[in-house]
């Protein structure tokens, strides 16, 4: 069951106090219905493999278009998350035991789909020893054991900062490590609430460190401002993160923090070109830009 702290409950009220002037929802916010072959397709094949998307959880905006193209984000280690995040429509409270067989059957969508690129994320599970990093590994190793051309991005949890999860994660990495700020750091208390904006940060550091290509996004509209957003993308920058995602934030439910405002088109323009100057080698900024959205072309670009 969902309940918010005391940060949240002052940040929904202090929102709500403002509804009034946010104004009608945007033209460049309405999606279309998710529908044809392909979708229906990828959606039976994920109930036969009885596997859970973080496009279907979150209730991403892009998944008709997603999943028309045959992409998908897997979600792993179960549906219900440990934390409390007040952005997030995934499900809260005790998770079930690990499901050991999850990450074969995650590679053989993969294989069946024949997909070139492949996100692979997860909830949170903080009860665990390791935070589930051992089933991210096993399921990149089984995915390139199924299909080895294909690339692979993990959008990994904090683990805690613990870095024996993330030497578990060295022992099959992915071709691309994401790990997202979601937001700039004076939102924390109400947006990521069991999160540390600079732990998150030491995270991406630790991994570029070693290596990889580096990946993170936030949201806008949730109450900060455009001068805090450029200084979270130097913050990144300055971490390691190679690329960006940068999307409007909506309100899954009315359980979850609102919309503060909705940022213009031309901002989400300012924020990729002020991004490109501060040293991103990719941006994706626009409303409706989700953390996987465009993740095969960004993988593609960065490995040129």
């Amino acid at each position: 069951m969902r309940t918010i702290n005391y940060h949240q409950r002052i940040f929904k009220e202090e929102a709500e106090s403002k509804k009034e002037s946010l104004g009608k929802r945007p033209d460049w916010l309405k999606v279309r219905l998710p529908i044809g072959e392909n979708f229906s397709d990828l959606k039976n094949l994920m109930r036969d493999k009885n596997l859970n998307t973080v496009c279907e959880e979150a209730r991403c905006p892009n998944i008709g278009e997603c999943w028309n193209h045959r992409t998908a984000t897997f979600m792993i280690l179960g549906d219900t998350c440990t934390r409390s995040c007040g952005f997030c429509n995934i499900k809260v409270g005790i998770p079930n035991t690990l499901d050991l067989d999850e990450p074969l059957r995650v590679a053989e969508a993969v294989a069946k789909l024949q997909l070139r690129h492949v996100v692979i994320t997860s909830v949170d599970r903080d009860e665990l020893k390791d935070g589930g990093s051992s089933i991210f590994v096993e399921t990149i190793r089984l995915i390139r054991e199924q299909i080895p051309s294909c690339t692979i991005e993990t959008l990994i949890p904090d683990f805690k900062g613990d870095e024996f999860s993330f030497e578990i994660i060295m022992q099959n990495p992915p071709d691309i490590l994401n790990h997202n700020l979601e937001t700039v750091p004076g939102l924390y208390h109400a947006v990521r609430p069991q999160a540390k904006y600079h732990r998150s940060l030491d995270l991406i550091t630790w991994f570029k460190r070693k290596g990889l290509k580096t990946k993170s996004g936030i949201m806008v509209g949730i109450g900060e401002t455009n001068e805090e957003v450029l200084e979270t993308m130097k913050d990144l920058v300055a971490a390691g993160c190679d690329i960006l995602t940068i999307g409007q934030y909506l309100q899954p439910t009315k359980n979850h923090l609102p919309v503060n405002r909705y940022v213009t088109l031309d901002e989400f323009a300012m924020f990729k070109e002020e991004g490109l100057k501060t040293g991103f080698k990719i941006v994706e900024s626009s409303p409706l830009v989700r953390s996987s959205y465009h993740a095969d072309e960004q993988a593609r670009e960065i490995f040129l």
